[in-house]
């Protein structure tokens, strides 16, 4: 039977050359206008995000502790929220609709391992939230996933499979325990 060997993985493989001068300077200003708890006004951080190539809509609220790995790879929309310490891991990209929350602590994540290789290959696939989705608080998202319109991951929830339009998600993996009904 083979066994894994890591012998030959490079973790900077979903970077080229000119991107890794890049991430450099955002690791920087990452740590410090974004990894603090010193309250930057959202339009500086939406604007530093944009100078590092994220396509943003207006209204963004961007709270202390959010970590994004590659602005250049992540679209919002119009009026988005994103909570304390949550953690946009998007070596794919990654799309917010509009009026979007992503709270405390949620983790979206686009990479992932070919466990069935011997080399532990690299997986990436994109993430979309379309208008209107919640993921709660310390909920994970993994790549591949689309949230339907208006589609809520529950607290402490994950899952690697689509939601669907106006359904509540909860549990691990999770599952539809309701219909979201907007007064």
């Amino acid at each position: 039977m083979n066994k894994v060997n890591l012998d030959g993985f490079s973790a900077d493989v979903f970077l080229n050359t000119s991107e890794k001068i890049k991430y450099l300077l955002w690791l920087i200003i990452s740590n410090i206008f974004f990894l603090t708890n010193i309250p930057y006004p959202n339009f500086l951080k939406t604007l530093l995000l944009k100078l590092f190539g994220a396509k943003i809509g207006k209204g963004l609220v961007i709270k202390p502790w959010v970590k994004i790995k590659l602005p250049w790879k992540l679209i919002i929309g119009d009026n988005v929220w994103l909570g304390e310490n949550c953690w946009l891991d998007n070596i794919s990209e990654i799309t917010i609709g509009n009026n979007c929350c992503i709270s405390q602590g949620a983790l979206l994540i686009t990479g992932n391992h070919d466990y069935k290789k011997i080399s532990f290959d690299l997986i990436t696939k994109e993430i979309i939230m379309e208008d209107g989705c919640w993921i709660g608080a310390n909920s994970i998202v993994t790549g591949g996933v689309t949230l339907k319109t208006h589609a809520i991951l529950s607290i402490g929830s994950s899952t690697s499979k689509n939601l669907e339009a106006f359904m509540i998600y909860r549990g691990n993996p999770a599952e539809v325990i309701n219909k979201r009904n907007i007064s």
